[in-house]
């Protein structure tokens, strides 16, 4: 099944090159903008994501994990409404340490492991405009997906539920975003339990001229309780760095940072991101 998603994103992202460009991204921010696709548009996203350190704590694994083909469709489907199928086709980790499991693990190799990534389903709706006193204001909900296989030490294979509000406006130049919301997720290790986690989001986008945009944003999850099951403690990151408009593509680049004990201590983010025509919206 996923290999089967795999080829659907990149036949469609290769029938899209022939298309014309409208300029929209998400990349490289985890902090949605309120805006979203145009009716009868899709974007398609498509990056490669290093980071040195990142600890698993259901798992007991520590290492550098590089997740390729961190992939996102997304479509518009009305004025106001958007709808997003994501997630990572290969996880791949270099052991540098390895702790208690509290789960049976199957690794094929003593010093790394690989997995696909939990993919997800998500819906966003703008419910007003901006103004020149207030932000735009929308919403955002979705699932998480059992993709992963728990036995290699990198996914959950358990399904989460998210939901955040959003809020964007442009002062001057600057494009700032916030999000807060709640997830609801499975622990993990034990039965019949879940935690409720706060999302949270906050970026900037700064356009230097027509090609070139600098971006930083700060975004993870914080856990509320005095104690958080195994997998589901609070994580985090900082992520600055640029858009580019070139050879009819948006490119990015970034680097992150993290600030929680299980966020990855450093890393690196590329990707590209196309968006065209796909259909012609009904007019009533």
């Amino acid at each position: 099944m996923l290999k089967i998603i795999a080829r659907l994103l990149f036949t469609s992202l290769l029938i899209l090159l022939s298309n014309s460009l409208v300029p929209a991204q998400q990349r490289p921010l985890i902090t949605e903008d309120v805006e979203v696709v145009k009716p009868g548009s899709v974007r398609i996203e498509f990056g490669f994501d290093f980071a040195q350190r990142k600890r698993y704590p259901v798992s007991g694994l520590q290492g550098d994990i590089s997740r390729l083909g961190v992939v996102a469709t997304t479509f518009g489907l009305a004025p106001n409404v958007e709808v997003e199928v994501g997630g990572v086709i290969h996880n791949s980790l270099a052991i540098s340490r390895r702790d208690v499991s509290t789960i049976p693990l199957d690794l094929k190799n003593i010093n790394s492991t690989s997995d696909v990534g939990d993919f997800f389903l998500a819906t966003k709706i703008k419910i007003r405009n901006e103004t020149n006193r207030f932000p735009a204001l929308g919403v955002r909900f979705g699932v998480q997906l059992p993709n992963s296989n728990q036995s290699r030490g990198l996914g959950l294979n358990q399904t989460n539920f998210f939901m955040t509000a959003l809020a964007s406006k442009n002062v001057g130049k600057l494009r700032v975003s916030g999000n807060i919301g709640l997830a609801i997720l499975t622990a993990p290790t034990e039965l019949f339990s879940q935690n409720d986690v706060m999302l949270y989001g906050l970026s900037a986008v700064y356009p230097l001229n027509d090609r070139i945009s600098l971006v930083g944003e700060i975004n993870g999850r914080l856990n509320t309780r005095k104690r958080a099951p195994i997998g589901t403690e609070s994580d985090g990151e900082a992520r600055f760095g640029a858009r580019i408009k070139a050879s009819g593509l948006l490119w990015d680049v970034s680097g992150l940072t993290g600030f929680h004990k299980n966020s990855a201590r450093s890393g690196l983010s590329f990707g590209l991101t196309y968006e065209g025509s796909l259909f012609t919206p009904i007019n009533k």
